[in-house]
């Protein structure tokens, strides 16, 4: 199993210096809202001073992948405060209250996840005169525009059943005000900065992110021969059975000589131990976001990804340089009892809408 390199020593805190001035001030809690926020600047605010608050989870893979993000930013230029706002029970506390005068003044504010908790307490408590980004957070972005397009009460992610239980009736208040401000109005703009087909209601505007700065500033990749394997967490999500999952896998490998297995941040290493073994695959585990590393390079001629953020995102960031990118539907008797029942729609239409991608059936016993 190919490894990220030596952990790195956790970024310095450097404050949300600028954005208290009334500049611009993102929120990221992953590597890929972290580069698509500097897509975003890139494009649309290259002059702008932009403080990025990194709100790190838990998860070794996804710290190390936000330590590395963290470093590009600063090399962008731009301030990065990396907060631990879930290390103690005090910590989200004590984090509120230090970015509670920046949220007050920042001019713009740029968000990824709509959907987190965090985000939506962070935003209502934000100035009401601040203009809202929201860049991609993946395939979630397709469903939160359309229940904000659909007048949804609340937001629920796609993969997730249930009202959410008495810890989503508490905190309805605090999500309803974030939903609000999430709503344009005449005075106060609300833009959406993605790679993904969405639907909006009016007063949002759309901005394509065609990946712009990831291509300017690496590869071409070198392209070897074979075939590359994206994996994604739909088991570790509770959406499809593991068995199922891993069945598919190998079918894919053997069909398309798959040689190697990325794999997503949050899979487990028992389920990419039975890949490794049942499949015969090399697993990879990326140190950046897919779009940086396939874009660095080398990879294969082909790569094919069950869908996920990828289908639409790696034909942009690859553009040009002869890589076929194919998506393989997800089989409805894949799916676990748990599984919402809006699952496999919302799999068939991220395959359905990915633009660029070759798209491919696979089925297991």
């Amino acid at each position: 199993m190919t490894a990220p390199d030596a952990p790195l020593p956790e970024p310095e805190r450097t404050g949300p210096r600028r954005a208290g001035d009334g500049g611009t001030l993102a929120f990221v809690e992953s590597p890929v809202q972290l580069l698509n926020v500097l897509e975003w600047a890139h494009v649309r605010a290259p002059d702008d001073a932009l403080t990025l608050v990194v709100l790190p989870p838990h998860d070794p893979m996804t710290r190390g992948q936000l330590r590395r993000m963290a470093q590009l930013a600063r090399d962008e230029g731009h301030a990065v405060d990396w907060s631990e706002a879930r290390g103690t029970t005090s910590a989200p506390l004590k984090t509120v209250l230090r970015l509670a005068r920046p949220l007050r003044t920042a001019r713009r504010i740029v968000i990824g996840d709509p959907f987190s908790r965090y985000v939506q307490l962070l935003l209502a408590l934000s100035g009401d005169a601040a203009d809202l980004t929201v860049v991609d957070d993946g395939t979630a972005t397709m469903e939160f525009t359309a229940q904000l397009a659909g007048g949804a009460k609340r937001f629920t992610r796609w993969h997730r059943s249930g009202a959410g239980g008495p810890r989503a009736l508490l905190f309805a208040p605090v999500s309803g005000r974030a939903r609000r401000r999430l709503t344009p109005r005449p005075g106060r703009a609300v833009e959406l900065f993605s790679a993904m087909p969405v639907e909006v209601p009016e007063g949002v505007d759309v901005v394509e992110n065609a990946f712009a700065w990831t291509r300017e500033r690496f590869g071409p990749p070198a392209l070897i021969a074979g075939t590359d394997l994206v994996g994604t967490s739909l088991a570790e999500t509770g959406v499809v059975d593991a068995d199922r999952y891993v069945e598919a896998v190998r079918s894919l490998a053997r069909a398309h000589g798959a040689v190697r297995y990325f794999a997503h941040r949050r899979e487990g290493m028992e389920k990419l131990h039975r890949i490794a073994v049942e499949c015969g695959v090399e697993i990879v585990r990326p140190d950046l976001p897919l779009e940086l590393v396939a874009r660095r390079g080398p990879v294969a001629r082909t790569v094919l990804s069950f869908p996920s953020t990828v289908v639409h995102t790696l034909p942009l960031a690859l553009a040009g340089t002869g890589v076929r990118v194919a998506v393989c539907d997800v089989d409805r008797a894949w799916l676990t009892d748990a599984a919402s029942p809006r699952a496999h729609g919302f799999l068939s239409g991220v395959t359905a809408t990915a633009r660029g991608a070759h798209r491919l059936r696979t089925s297991t016993p």
